[in-house]
């Protein structure tokens, strides 16, 4: 099993012809409400990516009891995600994320946590048993940090795979503590300088740092440029398939469902990276959070996006 701790979302994506400067106002193209949150968005992506074979994906999380709040849960089940542990928060709304995406494909984003702020370690206790069950735990920083630390110290005393996306990026350093727990951080490039305190274009120099802080495996996920890869066994270089990207919403969410369903299943790291790879390419050239996460029929044999 693979147990996601995190976000969930309801984005509300504006398409633009570019981001706006402070003041301005532009006409937008396009509206929809589309189901998101990176934690909710990397469920659906290990549910979707994932073999025959590969057990089930939970997930852990709160939403408030509004409306976007049964649309989102209706989302997770029809995914095939086990939500018994997501818990609804009374008087509390969901949380939304506003979603400007531009004309080459970029987004800009802007996140109100609502119910997702109060997951709490009484939430990760109550689903201790669907954490002993799991192969992989997978989290991110939509969360309270208190809570992210208390999942990842319970997941590492049970002897799972800790993955964790530090995304958004913390304003101060993650604790040397929290991150010698973490068995796969995967940054992009400008959350590894954040964390690390490099340039943004020193990525082996941020890898390192995170090694030094005790980090065994960092993934520097590099968009059209790759993933930097800083390996226990050494460090590796993957090409970006090349593809015409409409929107980057969610391909850091899917390059993880996608990494983490193949190393649930098994696959050498090398392989998971590669198909979380196909189905990030996969996922920027559609539109959308969620409605843009490929199933694993989707992808061609031959390590290209269909």
């Amino acid at each position: 099993m693979i147990v996601v701790i995190g976000s969930i979302n309801m984005d509300l994506v504006l398409r633009v012809p570019r981001i706006p400067a402070a003041g301005e106002t532009l006409s937008g193209s396009a509206f929809h409400t589309i189901p998101g949150g990176k934690g909710a968005n990397q469920a659906v992506a290990c549910a979707r990516l994932g073999t025959g074979s590969l057990p089930a994906v939970a997930m852990i999380g709160c939403l408030g009891d509004d409306g976007f709040g049964a649309l989102l849960r209706a989302a997770l089940v029809a995914e095939g995600i086990d939500v018994s542990r997501v818990s609804t928060m009374p008087g509390i709304a969901s949380g939304v994320a506003t979603i400007m995406v531009d004309a080459a494909g970029q987004n800009s984003i802007v996140i109100a946590g609502g119910a997702n702020d109060l997951l709490s370690p009484v939430h990760i206790d109550a689903a201790h048993d669907l954490i002993a069950q799991a192969s992989v735990v997978v989290l991110q920083l939509e969360s309270p940090l208190a809570t992210v630390e208390y999942a990842i110290r319970l997941a590492h005393q049970l002897g799972k795979i800790v993955v964790l996306n530090p995304a958004p990026a913390p304003a101060t350093p993650l604790p040397a503590a929290l991150l010698a727990q973490v068995d796969y951080l995967i940054p992009n490039e400008i959350e590894a300088a954040m964390l690390a305190g490099c340039a943004p274009d020193d990525i082996a120099g941020a890898s390192a740092a995170l090694h030094a802080q005790g980090c065994r495996n960092v993934l520097v996920t590099l968009g059209a440029k790759g993933v930097h890869a800083a390996l226990v066994e050494g460090t590796l270089v993957f090409a970006a398939h090349p593809v015409v990207a409409v929107d980057s919403t969610a391909a850091g969410d899917t390059f993880i469902g996608g990494f983490v369903a193949a190393l649930a299943a098994g696959a050498p790291v090398v392989e998971a990276i590669a198909l979380g790879q196909r189905a990030a390419a996969w996922s920027v050239m559609r539109h959308g959070a969620q409605t843009s996460i490929p199933h694993r029929h989707a992808l061609t044999d031959t390590g290209k996006p269909s």
